[in-house]
C-alpha cells in the first residue's frame, strides 16, 4: 500500500499511525499539496492528502474513507467499535478533532497565502478553535481512563493528538496546556507511544 502526503498534515499522520498500529506495511510518498499538486492529481483530482493506493490499484481519498477500509481489514482489532452508541461517541470526538485540525489548517493558510489577512476570518477561526478545545476538554474530563474510551488508544485519541500537535506547531501560543490539562495530558501520552514516535 502507498500513503501519499507529508506527516506535518494531521490527517496524513492520523492514517499513518493507524496503519502502524494495525501492522499494515506501506510505502510513504511525502508529496506536498503545493509543490507536488500535479503528481497528486494523477491519483486524486482534489490534489489533497492523504491519498492511499491499494496494491490492486484502488485509490482511497480522505482520511475517514481510508480509515474505514483499514478498520474493516482489522476486524475485531479495529480502533473504534463497529456499531452502537460507543461508536457514535467516538466518532463525535473524532469529528471535533478533525474540525479542530481543519480550522488550524485554514488559519495557517490565511496567514501564509494572503498578503493581507482577513480579520473577520481569522477571528472566526480562532473562536472555532478555542470553543472546540473547550468542548474537547469537557468531554475528556468525563473519562478517568488512560485514553478517551478506555485503556487502549482509539481513533478519537489519535485524531485529537494529531490535531493538537499541528495546532501547537502552526500557531504557537494559541494552545495553552494549563487551560486544557486533560487533552494536553492525553496528547503527551499519545506522543510518547511508539506509533506516534515512529510517525
Amino acid at each position: 500500500m502507498i500513503l501519499i502526503g507529508q506527516y506535518d498534515s494531521p490527517f496524513v499522520r492520523r492514517v499513518a499511525i493507524a496503519m502502524r498500529i494495525y501492522g499494515i506495511a506501506f510505502e510513504h510518498r511525502p508529496w506536498s499539496t503545493f509543490g507536488d499538486a500535479d503528481t497528486i492529481a494523477a491519483f486524486n483530482p482534489l490534489r489533497r492528502v492523504p491519498t492511499a493506493l491499494r496494491d490492486d490499484g484502488a485509490v482511497f481519498i480522505e482520511s475517514a474513507a481510508i480509515l474505514d477500509w483499514l478498520d474493516e481489514q482489522a476486524g475485531d482489532k479495529a480502533l473504534i467499535p463497529r456499531a452502537g452508541e460507543a461508536r457514535r461517541a467516538q466518532l463525535h470526538v473524532c469529528a471535533l478533532g478533525q474540525g479542530l485540525a481543519e480550522k488550524s489548517v485554514a488559519l495557517l493558510y490565511e496567514r501564509v497565502l494572503h498578503e493581507k489577512t482577513s480579520d473577520v476570518w481569522t477571528t472566526r477561526c480562532r473562536a472555532q478553535i478555542l470553543d472546540t478545545l473547550t468542548a474537547l476538554e469537557l468531554s475528556r474530563e468525563g473519562s478517568a481512563d488512560n485514553f478517551w474510551f478506555g485503556a487502549a488508544m482509539g481513533h478519537a485519541d489519535i485524531m485529537v493528538a494529531c490535531a493538537l500537535r499541528f495546532l501547537k506547531e502552526a500557531h504557537a501560543g494559541l494552545f495553552e496546556a494549563r487551560r486544557f490539562p486533560g487533552i494536553a495530558a492525553l496528547s503527551d501520552r499519545c506522543e510518547a507511544s511508539e506509533p506516534f514516535r515512529a510517525i
